[in-house]
C-alpha cells in the first residue's frame, strides 16, 4: 500500500467487492458504486511498466500543458480581434437569392430573412468559436469562402468579392493552429523523456 498505483488497485477491488456484496440492496449510494465499475480497466496500468511511465509523463507536463493553453489562448485572442476588425457585420445574406439581393430592404422585398452565418466573426466570443471550427479543420473552407464573398457591413454577399481574406485563415492555420498546438506534442514528449 505504500506506491499510488497499489492503493488505486485496492480501491477498484474494494469497491467491486462491495458492490458484488450489495446487489441485492437497492440504494441509490449502491448506484453509485456501480459507476466506479468503469474504473476496472484502470488496473491494466498498474501491472504494465510502459502504461505507468505515459500517465505520470502526462500528470507531470499539466503545468506546462496549462502554460501553452494560455499562449494559444493569447494568440487566438488577436487573431479574434482581428477577425472582428475585418469581418464584423459582414457575414449578413438573404435566405433567397443571396448573391443577388444586397441588404435587408431588397431581401424584405423579395420576401426572404436577412440572416447571419451561424460562424460569424460579429464579436470576440463569436470570432473565438469560428476560430475553433477553422483550428479543428472542420469545414473551415465554408468560413473562409464566406469571407472571401463579404463585401461591407450589413452588405449581401459577392462570389470571390474579397479573395484577400483566404489569407487570414491560412495564417491562422499555419500560425495558431499547426504551430502551436504543436507545443502540447512537444510539452508531452518533453515530459516522457525526463519520465
Amino acid at each position: 500500500m505504500r506506491e499510488s498505483w497499489n492503493i488505486l488497485d485496492f480501491f477498484i477491488v474494494m469497491t467491486s467487492l462491495l458492490d458484488l456484496a450489495l446487489t441485492t440492496i437497492d440504494v441509490p449510494f449502491i448506484k453509485i458504486l456501480r459507476l466506479l465499475r468503469t474504473l476496472r480497466p484502470l488496473r491494466f496500468i498498474s501491472h504494465n511498466v510502459a502504461m505507468k511511465l505515459v500517465i505520470v509523463a502526462l500528470f507531470e507536463s499539466i503545468g506546462a500543458i496549462f502554460n501553452v493553453i494560455v499562449v494559444v489562448f493569447i494568440v487566438w485572442m488577436m487573431f479574434a480581434i482581428l477577425g472582428v476588425n475585418l469581418f464584423s457585420g459582414k457575414f449578413f445574406y438573404c435566405s433567397v437569392n443571396m448573391y443577388q439581393i444586397n441588404n435587408l430592404v431588397e431581401c424584405q422585398k423579395a420576401r426572404g430573412q436577412w440572416l447571419s452565418y451561424d460562424a460569424n466573426f460579429d464579436h470576440v466570443g463569436n470570432a473565438m468559436i469560428s476560430l475553433f471550427i477553422v483550428a479543428s479543420e472542420e469545414n473551415w473552407p465554408d468560413i473562409m469562402h464566406q469571407a472571401m464573398d463579404s463585401r461591407g457591413e450589413r452588405i449581401g454577399p459577392r462570389q470571390d468579392a474579397s479573395p484577400a481574406s483566404a489569407y487570414y485563415f491560412i495564417a491562422f492555420l499555419l500560425i495558431g493552429s499547426y504551430f502551436f498546438l504543436n507545443f502540447f506534442i512537444g510539452v508531452l514528449f518533453l515530459k516522457y523523456t525526463e519520465a
